[in-house]
């Protein structure tokens, strides 16, 4: 299969014969400009108004989570949730190097130190085999917390990541947690919408984080979320959100040095109108992804699809080619011919400023970085 069969067949399929067509573009089909026109005549367009609660309990609602805190972004949403969840300056929190810069950056907000474990090629997440694999090597578990032998630092905090939009092997690695007295919070960023059986994505662990930024599968234009089951853990993400501010009906008594992570109403109420049409978005997303498994197979070039036991949300359509050269003739083509097309990021511990983090052998990040591109996955407007 030639790489301007793969572009003819995306300009087929969305209808676009010569026009420029985005990786993935929102869609604004419901009732996105009532309810910002509501918060707009109301006057609360900051962090303080109706469509900010509802938001939260539409994530409880839709997640199965008992309580949701609202961000600014998913970096915020997972900075605050390492936060709340203990995470100190000095910690060690492993996570994977294929995901975006955000969650390396979201530890290094925490002032802890980022550690790569490798990723499953069929999911593209952590590995729960490499996890234990490196934990066998190199913690300890002494008084009920988890510690390096090496560098004497505490490892805190596990954050595997939903690569786009597919679960990852989540129960196998709460285990793994478990018995090594690791938190868990899953960076969920990629994934609204996506099951592991009948629970959804970020609900495993002591925290979920998702991300509603412009390009996600629902948009808030800019907005975060933190999801749990922990009562008192939620109250003080709230809080902590907030500036941690006491209430009361005109002093500003603060009792924390806190953050000013809360969403604005005014985005809460874009994501509100979204996170309405979010079965929708889901069915069609769907529809396309099995328009796309149909057309490679037998092609030679692997597009990627949710494991058995799992539903995934299909944010980011892959393809696998057989190596680097041609994942790089793809993309100078595509690209060139105004279809979207993107590789994998760089590899975490390749970035300057993660260059001399501690990581274990990463064969299969590595591997997936190679081949990896993402094709137009928008949710086409039937």
């Amino acid at each position: 299969m030639s790489n301007s069969d793969i572009i003819a067949f995306v300009r087929s399929i969305f209808k676009e014969p010569e026009g420029f067509i985005p990786l993935h573009a929102p869609l604004f089909g419901g009732n996105e400009k009532k309810y910002v026109s509501d918060t707009i005549e109301s006057t609360f367009v900051s962090s303080v108004g109706k469509y900010v609660n509802r938001f939260e309990e539409m994530m409880q609602e839709i997640t199965g989570a008992r309580y949701a805190v609202a961000t600014v972004n998913g970096t915020t949403a997972l900075h605050l949730a390492m936060i709340v969840g203990g995470v100190k300056d000095g910690d060690e929190v492993i996570t994977q190097p294929l995901t975006f810069v955000a969650t390396a950056n979201a530890i290094s907000h925490c002032r802890a130190l980022p550690v790569f474990v490798d990723v499953d090629r069929e999911t593209m997440g952590l590995s729960p085999d490499a996890l234990s694999s490196f934990l066998k090597d190199y913690a300890v578990v002494r008084g009920n917390e988890c510690y390096n032998k090496q560098t004497g630092r505490r490892i805190s905090v596990c954050i595997p990541m939903h690569t786009f939009g597919f679960p990852a092997f989540i129960e196998e690695i709460a285990e793994v947690c478990a018995e090594w007295k690791i938190a868990l919070i899953e960076d969920a960023a990629e994934s609204i919408g996506s099951y592991v059986g009948n629970q959804h994505t970020g609900t495993f662990g002591l925290a979920g984080t998702f991300s509603f930024n412009g390009n996600k599968t629902i948009t808030s234009g800019g907005g975060g979320a933190i999801v749990t089951n922990d009562e008192g853990y939620a109250r003080l993400a709230k809080h902590l959100s907030t500036t941690a501010k006491q209430p009361h009906t005109w002093e500003f008594v603060h009792d924390h040095v806190a953050f000013n992570y809360r969403m604005p109403n005014l985005n809460a109420a874009l994501a509100c109108a979204q996170l309405e049409q979010l079965p929708v978005f889901l069915e069609r997303k769907r529809a396309l992804s099995s328009e796309y498994a149909g057309f490679f197979q037998d092609s030679g070039i692997s597009f990627i699809t949710e494991r058995k036991g799992t539903t995934a949300n299909y944010w980011l359509n892959a393809i696998l080619f057989a190596d680097r050269p041609a994942r790089d003739s793809f993309l100078s083509e595509s690209n060139t011919e105004k279809v979207m097309s993107r590789p994998a990021w760089e590899l975490m511990n390749r970035l300057p400023m993660y260059r001399n983090c501690l990581k274990g052998d990463l064969s299969n990040a590595e591997w997936l970085e190679e081949r990896l591109v993402n094709i137009p996955s928008s949710v086409r407007n039937q």
